[in-house]
């Protein structure tokens, strides 16, 4: 199964509460952060509600 190199690229300030939770469930924090995450159901899900603030490409 494929993986997903997930980079935030825009800040978490000002963003409403279940978004800013979402990117830390996918254990981003901080602008620059960069993550590998499994491609699922639940991961695309999680990137399509915060697709804004992100850089996808897969590995």
């Amino acid at each position: 199964m494929a993986n997903l190199r997930i980079e935030l690229k825009k800040s978490l300030n000002g963003r409403l509460d279940n978004h800013i939770a979402t990117a830390k469930s996918l254990g981003l924090h901080k602008i620059g952060n960069v993550t590998v995450q499994p491609d699922n159901p639940q991961t695309r899900g999680k990137i399509a509600k915060i697709g804004y603030l992100l850089k996808v490409t897969e590995e």
